[in-house]
């Protein structure tokens, strides 16, 4: 890498006020803060009930560090037959760079995935400190992001499906260790969400990086005490392509180990994820047929494995 990638501070909005609620002037407000940063980043930086992210915030990354510290051969236990579940980095073909290490829970709004499905595999013997932790965390942030997505569908005039997009709604929790001694190189290779929505919370070492729209890499700089949002594929086919994912990816610099924590809203397996008949007219064409996003995961795996990927995204398999 050439030179220094520049620093961008994200728009900060803050969530944190109890008066934002639907249809409230501070709601119509942050929202319109929302689509600034959405129409011109694809993210945006946020503060939410700030008291809940500063209790959170210790147990979270502690939880992460006690985690990613198990003997390699305990963490390798965590398997899935679905793809783009259980354990990715060492030893395992998953397509992550090297230095990288993560875990994503399925269904993680279902306790018991997060009790029963990690923690036991993982502990034996139990551990409810863990498994406290990362419940709240997913609590937390799947409320923030059902908010979140309420309002972009205002944004857009579509709020009548607002129900039954999110009732259709799973969510992977994916808890992630970037090793700090590889640097310079993306340990985290540039690529686009492919899910609906993404939140992230890391440790305060920074890593992650933003292509804008002048094809330039900035390098995000974040609060310890607020999230991320960014927009995944799935949500700017589902609007037609009104909203764009951005392109982003992960560089250390540093010996310091950085540990996020994300929320990934999918569309259930079986729902078909369809563009709204009101974001279809003689301006704006329709785009994307229809798509079972487990259906694009299969085939996106098969494609990982295969060496294939190159190209492949969710737009090229559903585009019309």
């Amino acid at each position: 890498m050439s030179g220094e990638t520049p620093v961008v501070r994200l728009p900060i909005i803050d969530f944190s006020k109890h008066e934002v609620k639907p249809g409230s002037p501070e709601w119509d407000s942050v929202k319109h803060q929302v689509r600034q940063a959405l129409e011109e980043l694809g993210c945006f930086h946020f503060q939410a009930m700030l008291d809940q992210v500063l209790d959170l915030r210790k147990p979270v990354l502690g939880a992460l560090e006690e985690l990613f510290h198990l003997p390699l051969q305990t963490k390798q236990l965590y398997v899935s037959d679905k793809p783009f579940r259980g354990y990715y980095g060492v030893g395992v073909a998953s397509g992550v760079a090297v230095g990288q290490e993560c875990m994503v829970i399925d269904d993680a709004k279902l306790v018991q995935n997060i009790e029963r499905g990690l923690t036991t595999t993982l502990w034996p013997q139990g551990n409810v400190s863990f498994s406290k932790t990362l419940v709240s965390f997913t609590e937390l942030a799947s409320a923030l992001e059902k908010r979140i997505r309420r309002m972009i569908l205002e944004i857009f005039g579509v709020e009548k499906y607002t129900d039954e997009f999110i009732d259709s709604t799973n969510y992977l929790l994916k808890v992630m260790k970037y090793d700090g001694s590889v640097t310079g190189e993306p340990s985290l290779r540039a690529h686009s969400d492919q899910n609906l929505t993404t939140i992230l919370y890391q440790n305060e070492v920074d890593g992650l990086e933003i292509l804008n729209k002048d094809g330039q890499w900035n390098r995000v700089k974040l609060s310890p005490n607020s999230f991320i949002v960014i927009i995944g594929e799935s949500l700017s086919i589902w609007l037609n392509g009104r909203l764009c994912s951005p392109y982003h990816r992960v560089v250390m610099k540093g010996n310091k180990e950085r540990y996020s924590i994300g929320l990934f809203a999918i569309a259930r397996g079986g729902y078909q994820v369809k563009v709204p008949e009101e974001l279809v007219d003689d301006q704006n064409a329709l785009r994307f047929k229809p798509f079972d996003y487990e259906d694009f995961l299969r085939l996106h795996s098969t494609k990982v494995s295969g060496g294939a990927l190159l190209g492949f995204g969710l737009k090229s398999f559903c585009s019309v």
